[in-house]
């Protein structure tokens, strides 16, 4: 209202929330009144008497949607000239908005979210979205340059859109959130993985799109006769019309029996209107479908996180928890995520954020607050007191995505804490499923055994062992990555160079000093190749039917088999010594200082045959001949006789059962899915045909190459096609066989 005087505009906003009863939507708080004056009439253009709502934008409410447009009341005059019902924007001042009032009750009030619609409803929503098409983009404002330029490409339309949530969503809320998004398994490029994967589509001619129709957004107008009427217009777009009907389907939230009925009632009202408009619906509705199940997971779970506030009960902590489950569970194939927690899990996150980020008491009663008790195996550490680790416990729920490590068993956060010199790690297990390779000591009394007897070894010193709130362990380490920042590590990925090779060695000697009657009383000089037998033996045994299956069908064999193959060899007997067990390239972090590599993640430690750890290494990380030469030769000159004799004859016998171990290992990660978001699982998946072959030859058996058609990926895909529906299919409302994921 140009001209308009600013006091009495301002009168009459203090009038209206004053006197008019408060609601409130997501970003908004509302005041209906009348305007009852002349005065009124004339500063808002409206009738005398005529009923308007005060909309008071909330400051500090989340940027949770993507907005194309940042003025409602240029979309609103657009719209208007094809609904005239659509309330009218009267008066827009920074972040209030006066709208003309839309007389009758929001859907939701008379149709609660799962209840049927009858078929009148339904027709008029369908209706409803049909008659947006009749915007032409001419009458809209004027479109980001991110948009399309193409008015058919729904393709280029979808992409947008995901780059959109990642820009206006994701990412302006990284800073708060994006630490809770990393440690819920949440990777930060999701949605642009996803908009990389959108397939061709048919192309549809665009329209004006309100993209949030749920039942609290439709007014059924007191007058039975008027149409339906759909309000807050902040979230609309321009573009494919078959988004609309993605979002109202799942927004509007329909018994499962009606979806076919509204898909229907849609294609019909809108082919009506504009032609084309509904061509290719069973194609391409479940990749619109798999979107908003996308876009919804990172808003979802801001809101769930922030409606625990500074203060909440048990059955708020909840609600939340089952709402971020649902969340995950929805978005779990199309984002492709590894890994979903369990509600458990969720609710231990949550509750560290929440703790974390309250800002009422300040931060020092804050950390006064954090709950945790020691465990007595690890008594206190000297230069890390009982207040430290409370500050540690605090700060890893307000880490940042930059500070969290997710790997395949650990979920470990990064933090500083006052008064000690360098960042330490507080690790968490991931998961509750019993490991395929059980572990046999516990990797704190691995670690101080090599701090007190193994000085030239670099490992992670133990700060806290304990459990939190919630029955929550933990433990506190020292952080082993680059001095002076927090980042990701450097490992030799592609293989270790000849100083690194000499290190390596060297703390493998070292090693053999270590006292191991305390961690492994039962371990005996000439029984750790059977064990070793016997552990993949059980391995294979408990390994899923469908691993099982398709083992088989590509030649591998059965336990019972396998035992009999392997006990044919007996490596001669050596003394045995503490190993590390697990020596991939992303275990071993190489120093800033040129000096070595530093030795991590000693969850596989065991008692046993010196020889096996150096193989395994080799095994697991590229090593080329003259670097293993090199190691052989250092290790059988620093270890004493009795850990080398006879290794010329029995490297290979562990080299083999390690290809063998291999080649099930593996095919079980490429069936479940399980551990593949790890860099060194991924690069083992990806070799597996080479590895299948190796470990059949070494057994005397064939390969079945025939069942390897399609390579790794193939053979991973086997046990979950048959969830997905076929491309001609009509999507169902299931949050997994809802939605296809684009190839």
């Amino acid at each position: 209202m140009p001209g308009a005087p600013r006091t009495a505009y301002d009168d009459f906003v203090r009038r209206a929330e004053a006197l008019g009863p408060a609601g409130r939507d997501r970003h908004h708080v509302l005041h209906t009144v009348r305007t009852p004056t002349e005065a009124d009439r004339r500063l808002l253009g409206c009738e005398a008497g005529q009923s308007v709502t005060v909309r008071r934008r909330v400051r500090s409410a989340l940027p949770l949607v993507v907005r194309t447009w940042q003025d409602e009341a240029e979309i609103l005059r657009a719209v208007h000239r094809c609904l005239p019902y659509a309330p009218r924007c009267l008066v827009r001042h920074r972040d209030l908005t006066v709208l003309a009032h839309v007389p009758g009750v929001p859907l939701s009030a008379v149709r609660p979210d799962g209840t049927p619609l009858d078929a009148r409803l339904i027709r008029g929503l369908a209706g409803l979205m049909a008659d947006l098409t009749r915007v032409r983009r001419k009458e809209l404002p004027p479109l980001p340059q991110s948009w399309p330029r193409s008015s058919r490409d729904s393709r280029a339309f979808l992409r947008a859109l995901a780059l959109a949530a990642e820009e206006q969503v994701r990412r302006r809320n990284a800073g708060t959130f994006g630490g809770l998004f990393a440690t819920l398994g949440i990777p930060d490029d999701a949605l642009l993985r996803f908009a990389e994967r959108v397939p061709a589509m048919t192309g549809r001619p665009f329209g004006l799109l309100h993209t949030d129709l749920r039942r609290g957004n439709v007014i059924v107008p007191d007058d039975g006769d008027a149409p339906l009427v759909c309000v807050d217009w902040e979230p609309a777009t321009y573009g494919d019309p078959l988004h609309d009907l993605a979002t109202h389907l799942v927004r509007t939230r329909y018994p499962s029996e009606q979806w076919g009925a509204v898909t229907d009632a849609w294609a019909e009202a809108v082919g009506r209107r504009q032609s084309g408009a509904a061509d290719g619906l069973d194609r391409d509705l479940g990749h619109y479908l798999a979107f908003e199940r996308a876009r919804s997971l990172h808003p979802d779970v801001m809101r769930a996180a922030t409606s625990l506030g500074d203060s909440f009960d048990e059955r708020a902590l909840d609600e939340a928890t089952r709402a971020v489950h649902r969340a995950l569970v929805a978005a779990e194939e199309p984002l492709r995520l590894r890994r979903v927690p369990d509600e458990r899990a969720i609710e231990r996150v949550l509750f560290r954020w929440s703790l974390a980020h309250r800002g009422r008491h300040g931060r020092e009663r804050a950390v006064s607050a954090v709950l945790w008790e020691r465990d007595p195996r690890v008594p206190e550490h000297r230069r890390f007191p009982a207040s430290a680790v409370r500050e540690a416990l605090f700060e890893e729920g307000a880490a940042s995505a930059d500070r969290v490590f997710r790997g395949t068993a650990h979920l470990s956060t990064a933090v500083r804490v006052s008064g000690f010199p360098r960042p330490v790690m507080v690790r968490r297990k991931v998961g509750t499923a019993a490991p395929r390779e059980r572990r046999f000591l516990n990797e704190h009394a691995v670690l101080r055994a090599v701090e007190r007897s193994c000085p030239r070894v670099r490992a992670p010193r133990v700060l806290a062992l304990g459990t939190s709130a919630l029955g929550d362990r933990f433990t506190i380490h020292s952080y082993e990555g680059p001095a002076g920042t927090i980042r990701h590590p450097d490992h030799p990925v592609h293989g270790l160079l000849p100083h690194e090779a000499d290190d390596l060695v060297d703390q493998l000697a070292e090693l053999t000093r270590a006292e191991c009657g305390e961690l492994d009383p039962d371990a005996s000089l000439d029984d750790f190749y059977p064990r070793l037998c016997d552990e993949l033996i059980r391995m294979v045994a408990e390994l899923p039917g469908e691993t099982i299956d398709l083992a088989r069908e590509l030649g591998l064999p059965g336990s019972g088999r396998l035992g009999e193959l392997l006990r044919r060899h007996l490596p001669v007997p050596r003394r045995q010594a503490l190993l590390h067990g697990d020596l991939n390239p992303w275990n071993l972090v190489r120093r800033e200082d040129g000096a070595g590599l530093t030795l991590i993640d000693w969850e596989m430690a065991m008692v046993g045959d010196p020889l096996y750890d150096l193989v395994r290494h080799m095994h697991l990380t590229p090593t080329l001949a003259d670097i293993r030469e090199r190691m052989f030769s250092r290790w059988s000159r620093l270890l004493p006789e009795e850990c080398t004799k006879g290794w010329k004859d029995d490297w290979r016998v562990y080299r083999w059962i390690e290809t063998v171990r291999s080649a099930y290992v593996d095919l079980d990660r490429l069936v479940t899915g399980d551990g593949l978001e790890a860099p060194n699982v991924r690069r083992a998946v990806d070799g597996y045909a080479m590895t299948l072959t190796a470990a059949t030859a070494g057994l005397g058996l064939h390969a079945r190459a025939h069942a390897l058609h399609g390579g790794p990926a193939a053979l991973g895909a086997r046990a979950s096609l048959g969830a997905r529906p076929s491309a001609g299919s009509r999507p169902s409302p299931g949050a997994g066989s809802g939605a296809r994921v684009p190839a």
